[in-house]
């Protein structure tokens, strides 16, 4: 087969291979199926990628596009069947405070959901207290208290839904722009609410703010943030929704005797909201999500190119239109056109069949785990001190050990820790410290695996072209089972027991498992191009 060019190049003789790392891909070096990239770095003024279809033609072709005085030294090691790889590495140069406020100001839509579950806990108490709520219609039935208590959960659930047909057209920085308005706008209802209707009504709408959040914060962190950080950036974002459930038990402990307390206790997350809202503003759009238009048609693509690099320019702090970035936004030019090879955007449900089908058995499999395992029913009653502790392990791990380490380690404590509850329950009850010492290692072993591994997971693992609908799809997943356990929750202690309860999370915790160690690849140190070629392909 002949040597295809993905891109021309303008002047051959400029190339010197010699100088430039190359890359080359098999997926078996006998076989006359196996496919070689050599991807030189520096000619053209860009990037230039040749691909040929076996070793003997990758090897007779190759010397014909080299000028008469260049050399190439090529460097392959695997075995029969096995993907090799020779390549020099996706090490990134980048300064820490380049990348502090484009992780900073997503990262407040995680601390925001977070303060939403630590303040409302209390923010209920002082609203039927007849003493403190301040208001005449301070006793609410059971109904109307889980409408109060859930209204953001609906919420997000509404958000996740209408993130799956606009997110790429709004875009991750609009999108955050957005869930901040939403945040301050119900924050604001729920504090100065006259009635139940209008507190109901502020809280479905900060519950939007956390839909969009959840979708945004992941995909712009994800999309902007150098690769051999990633894990950690997006296992911060959720430490920060920790933090933000620490800061809501704050405020609200110290506005519970306060009459009205509560108003404060939703009020609060207003000023937090403006700020995130100023600091997307102050952000450039996603780069990938700039090129992803273009190649859609929604606009020239040397104009959606010109923007995108000057959006990574300044996310890295670097001059504008500098090497580095030119070329990274070529690679991604490249994946781009490749996979819209066959037509130009993809339809509504693309992101359920292909590689965006596997990416979503695997995201959206992880998010429905981390529920079903019982998290919204074990989680809240464990210490959120040690919540925090144990995510900022992940967040240091999570691109040191890889993700499926953590994942299979702290998904095997949870289900240890499970059939240990179950049986303080069945016949261990006059040994209260193995309840409590499940709860803490269910709590630890969580927040270095399903809590924030899920979520980095979810953020990484989507094809470009379906990355938006595909996270929109894993949050509706995982509201959805949230909202599901909670409901059914109490039901099923009554009708199981708790010890069979336990049993029953016990054993679907180890099904889980058996899903991460059969079905998650690992990514660690993968660009987002990378992870679209190599795994999902």
């Amino acid at each position: 087969m002949a040597l295809t060019c993905l891109q021309p190049c303008y002047n051959p003789s400029v190339v010197t291979l010699s100088k430039s790392p190359l890359l080359i891909r098999s997926k078996s070096l006998t076989s006359s199926s196996c496919i070689f990239i050599a991807k030189n770095l520096n000619p053209c003024t860009g990037n230039c990628s040749f691909i040929a279809r076996n070793k003997e033609n990758f090897l007779g072709k190759l010397p014909l596009l080299l000028p008469n005085n260049s050399s190439l030294r090529v460097k392959v090691s695997a075995s029969s069947g096995e993907e090799a790889n020779a390549e020099s590495g996706n090490v990134e140069e980048f300064s820490w405070t380049s990348v502090i406020l484009p992780f900073i100001f997503p990262a407040l839509g995680g601390l925001l959901f977070g303060y939403d579950i630590g303040a409302t806990s209390s923010a209920t108490i002082a609203l039927q207290s007849p003493e403190l709520s301040g208001t005449t219609w301070y006793s609410l039935s059971a109904v109307q208290l889980g409408l109060v208590v859930s209204g953001s959960l609906y919420g997000a659930l509404i958000g996740s839904i209408l993130a799956y047909p606009f997110a790429d057209f709004l875009g991750r920085r609009r999108e955050l722009i957005i869930a901040a308005i939403l945040y301050a706008a119900g924050g604001s209802l729920a504090a100065y609410a006259p009635g139940l209707g209008v507190l109901l009504l502020g809280r479905l709408v900060y519950g939007l703010g956390i839909g969009l959040a959840m979708h945004g914060a992941p995909l712009y962190i994800a999309e902007t943030c150098p690769s051999q950080i990633r894990g950690t950036l997006i296992s911060l974002k959720e430490l920060a929704i920790v933090l933000g459930i620490l800061l809501g038990y704050f405020v609200g402990s110290y506005e519970i005797n306060v009459i009205g307390g509560w108003r404060y206790m939703f009020g609060f997350s207003a000023p937090i909201a403006l700020l995130m809202g100023l600091g997307m503003w102050t952000l450039p759009p996603s780069p990938r999500w700039l090129l992803l238009r273009a190649i859609q048609g929604k606009g020239p693509l040397q104009e959606y190119k010109e923007k995108a690099m000057g959006a990574l320019s300044k996310l890295r702090g670097r001059p504008a239109s500098d090497k580095i970035s030119e070329k990274q936004i070529e690679d991604t030019i490249i994946s781009l056109k490749t996979a819209y090879s066959d037509e130009v955007e993809g339809n509504f449900l693309e992101v359920l069949q292909g590689p965006s089908l596997k990416a979503f058995t695997i995201g959206g499999g992880l998010v429905l785990f981390q529920q079903i395992t019982g998290q919204p029913s074990v989680l809240y009653y464990a210490g959120s001190i040690l919540q925090s502790l144990m995510t900022a392990v992940a967040v240091l791990k999570a691109d040191d050990l890889g993700r499926r380490p953590l994942l299979i380690g702290g998904v095997s404590g949870i289900a240890l820790s499970l059939f240990l509850l179950s049986a303080y329950y069945k016949f261990l009850g006059s040994f209260p410290l193995v309840a409590v010492g499940a709860l803490l290692l269910y709590v630890g072993c969580y927040q270095i695996s399903f809590g924030p591994i899920s979520w980095l997971m979810v953020s990484e693992i989507f094809p470009l072209r379906t990355r938006g609908k595909g996270i929109s799809l894993a949050v509706l997943t995982n509201f959805g089972s949230n909202a599901i356990v909670t409901f059914a929750f109490s039901p099923l202690k009554e009708l199981l027991g708790a010890e069979n309860l336990f049993l029953l999370f016990g054993v679907i915790a180890l099904l889980s498992l058996l899903f991460v160690v059969t079905s998650v690849p690992e990514t660690k140190g993968l660009s987002l191009e990378e992870i679209e070629s190599k795994i999902l392909n």
